[in-house]
């Protein structure tokens, strides 16, 4: 599947791997946490799915990681693409 590609995408696939590792877990771990197939969290931090709001906040959360902390860190990463 291609890749998204612009860096809002690329910025929230790479904050979003990220913070999963800085979490301990692994892609299966998080996929089991929100109840979704674990080939959605390796679509999303391979930039070949987008993230909802909903599902950003949901994928914070399992992650024991502050939402709006979450969405900072895409913008500064974004900012310095």
């Amino acid at each position: 599947m291609k890749a998204l590609r612009s860096p809002i995408t690329r910025a929230v696939a790479a904050v979003l791997a990220k913070a999963r590792e800085n979490a301990g877990l692994t892609q299966r771990q998080l996929a089991a946490r929100i109840r979704r197939p674990h080939s959605v969290i390796g679509m999303i931090e391979s930039d070949q799915r987008q993230v909802t709001v909903p599902e950003l906040i949901t994928l914070a959360e399992a992650m024991d990681v502050d939402p709006v902390d979450l969405l900072k860190r895409i913008l500064r990463d974004r900012a310095a693409r």
